[in-house]
């Protein structure tokens, strides 16, 4: 299914939200209006400030001519917002490539994981799954589940014991046999948030100790939460040091908005999207096409 086809929540509240404002013209209740609903999709106060103050330079200097030209203006400014980040998974200079994946439980982090390996397997790389939430149980069970299904190695240590030393045991099987990837599964709550960040912190440098490279420290956010997603990723990259983001539940959120206050206001790009239960259903983020999606019936 095309993305513009999972994303009717969030294109219904830009889109639809937008040409209702503007269809009576581009006056001070329409400036309201847009900027409402730029705010309901989650773009957050300060990517939507700059946004609608780019677009009103615009319709000042007469370089946009009506409200069609307005939203053709919008969607551009919208793009720029996402342009230039390099968004390539990436494999590191030396074997094995560690890509570690961290957020809070019930974001999708473990299913997201999945997916990767499932990908990763298919193009033919070797893959070590490590299952570092050992404070989840389920967890365990899940990756484990997908490992049977994709063909990936699995290391798994007992429940409650030190996620870093599964990680590093994980980096150490690897290299031993030769495989191309570790991606690591890590702890998404703990007693406190301090706790789990300075977990965090640990993970990230066993990680960096062993042979190998961490090539992505991705972290998966629920796109349904909106602006908590920002303060999830501004935690998160500060303890571990976040290189991309993976958005998951697409499909099911009008807050799609989220995707440019993480870049815009955090410097982190999008690298893959989640919109969907099936393995397929995590693609790479194609900012053209996701801002097409918002806007385009």
């Amino acid at each position: 299914m095309a993305l513009r086809d999972r994303l009717g929540r969030a294109r219904a509240a830009v889109s639809g939200a937008v040409a209702g404002a503007l269809g009576r013209g581009i006056d001070d209740a329409a400036w309201e209006a847009v900027e409402e609903a730029l705010l309901r999709a989650d773009l957050g106060v300060a990517t939507t400030g700059r946004v609608l103050g780019a677009l009103r330079r615009k319709v000042e200097a007469r370089e946009v001519d009506g409200s069609a030209g307005l939203v053709a203006a919008l969607r551009e400014e919208m793009a720029g917002h996402l342009a230039g980040a390099e968004r390539a998974m990436r494999m590191g200079a030396v074997a094995p490539s560690i890509w570690l994946v961290v957020g809070v439980n019930g974001a999708g982090k473990t299913t997201t994981i999945g997916k990767l390996a499932a990908q990763q397997v298919a193009a033919g790389r070797s893959v070590v799954l490590a299952a570092g939430d050992t404070f989840r149980a389920a967890a365990g069970e899940q990756l484990a589940e997908w490992a049977r299904r994709t063909g990936a190695d699995l290391v798994r240590g007992a429940d409650g014991g030190d996620p870093s030393a599964v990680v590093f045991d994980a980096v150490q099987r690897a290299a031993a046999r030769g495989a191309d990837l570790v991606i690591a599964d890590t702890a998404g709550r703990l007693q406190s948030n301090a706790n789990l960040m300075e977990e965090l912190r640990k993970v990230r440098r066993v990680a960096g100790k062993g042979p190998g490279e961490v090539a992505e420290v991705l972290l998966v956010i629920d796109a349904t939460t909106g602006q908590n997603g920002l303060v999830q990723a501004r935690e998160f990259a500060e303890a571990a040091g976040v290189t991309g983001v993976a958005l998951t539940k697409l499909d099911g959120s009008a807050k799609g908005g989220i995707a440019f206050a993480i870049e815009s206001e955090l410097g982190i790009p999008i690298k893959v999207v989640g919109t969907g239960e099936q393995v397929d259903d995590l693609v790479a983020f194609d900012p053209a096409e996701f801002v097409a999606a918002l806007f385009d019936e």
